[in-house]
């Protein structure tokens, strides 16, 4: 009895697009960040400020006690003729009562005119010491934090990969030298700890290199044995194919431990001519997987390491062509200047990937629901090559799941 054939279940819809920016936002003024020099600086400016507007107010009130005890003259006039500019009494002749009040008022006014004048230089004279404190509390501030910047240069200097620096601060024994010290000793095991990685990874470059290599050498003279039996030949074919898994293995670990470190040699690479070689070395490839490759490459020049830049792109190429669709499917590979930096840009059609999946991709060994061995595909290295190398340039590769399959992939490069 025939089996009724079990209908396609159709392809499960895209997954959200993610609703992050991969691009670091710039601040509009950099030159306002918060840094501990400015917010020293406001600090011992804005206490002489508040003292001095406290001082101010005290003399003011002080003096203006002084000024207003006794303001009755101590004399009264009689009778006679008073002449003032100031009072407007000039040749007055009034009695007695209202020419004494008119002089109250007089004296009055002009106190009252002094404390105004006093107030005002005063101000004036505040409004320059602040400005003068700020100045100096921005050069003190700078003067005690000199060591920080100290330390942060060096810092800088290690992050390119110059491990033999060191801070070597002097001065007294205080929390800044005992921070410049435990920094030193730091970075000296840092040291030791890098020296030994490149020693094991040139060790491990020879002691696993050669035996892969006398092994293939082996199996390529007896296959070459026309007499050799079918089963035999079988045999040697198979074993062949797990030597050269292997030999990929190795070389992407070894690769792996080189670019994790900062690139300290650096020349100008244009990453569309990277693109194009690396699109070269998969064409043979995609035309077999009937995938076509196309895009529009742009200049885009960055200062790296050439071979580890053609890395990135052809190992994203590679992942485009093997991780496709199975009619009509194309890779799409941009570069272009983009924001200041160099961007290449690799998308694809393929099976569907989950936004949760994307981050689990640049794992070592990680590929997306297939087995951790055994695949014809690669050895599940690619894409952590391609991070460890992007870092060690001070870029960045972003993957985003693509509408109806497939990923986005783009790396992002200082120029």
């Amino acid at each position: 009895m025939a089996t009724t054939p079990t209908p396609t279940p159709p392809p499960p819809p895209a997954p959200p697009k993610p609703t992050w920016d991969p691009r670091h936002p710039v601040p509009p003024f950099p030159w306002l960040r918060p840094t501990i020099r400015i917010r020293l600086t406001l600090l011992y400016g804005g206490m002489f400020l508040i003292a001095g507007i406290l001082l101010l107010s005290i003399i003011y009130l002080l003096a203006a006690n002084a000024l207003n005890v006794g303001s009755d003259l101590p004399f009264e006039i009689v009778s006679g003729q008073v002449s003032s500019d100031i009072c407007r009494l000039h040749s007055a002749r009034l009695p007695a009562e209202e020419l004494n009040a008119a002089l109250n008022a007089c004296v009055n006014k002009q106190r009252q005119h002094a404390l105004d004048n006093l107030l005002s230089r005063s101000l004036l004279a505040l409004l320059g010491l602040a400005v003068i404190a700020f100045a100096f509390g921005y050069a003190m501030a700078g003067r005690v934090l000199s060591p920080l910047g100290r330390i942060t240069r060096t810092a800088r200097a290690v992050a390119g990969s110059d491990l033999s620096r060191r801070i070597e601060l002097d001065g007294p024994d205080d929390e800044l030298k005992e921070l410049a010290d435990t920094f030193d000793d730091m970075l000296e095991r840092l040291q030791r700890a890098f020296t030994a990685q490149q020693r094991f990874v040139g060790n491990a470059s020879h002691e696993l290199r050669t035996p892969l290599a006398i092994n293939r050498t082996l199996l390529e003279v007896h296959l070459s044995d026309p007499g050799a039996p079918v089963e035999l030949q079988q045999l040697g074919k198979t074993l062949l194919a797990t030597n050269e898994r292997s030999e990929q293995l190795v070389e992407g670990l070894l690769l792996l431990a080189r670019s994790d470190n900062q690139i300290v040699e650096r020349k100008p690479v244009d990453l569309a001519e990277v693109a194009s070689q690396a699109i070269d070395q998969v064409h043979a490839e995609a035309q077999a997987k009937g995938v076509e490759i196309r895009g529009v490459r742009k200049p885009a020049v960055v200062r790296g390491n050439g071979v580890l830049l053609e890395r990135i792109a052809l190992n994203l190429v590679q992942n485009a062509v093997r991780y496709n669709v199975a009619e009509q499917g194309w890779v799409e590979v941009t570069t272009d200047v983009e924001h200041g930096q160099a961007v290449l840009v690799v998308s694809n059609t393929g099976p569907v990937v989950p936004a949760y999946e994307v981050d689990n991709l640049f794992e070592p060994f990680r590929r997306l629901r297939t087995e951790r061995t055994g695949s014809d595909k690669g050895v599940g290295l690619g894409l952590s090559i391609v991070r460890s190398v992007a870092r060690a340039h001070g870029g960045h590769i972003y993957a985003q799941p693509r509408e109806g399959g497939g990923l986005v992939m783009r790396v992002t490069l200082p120029i």
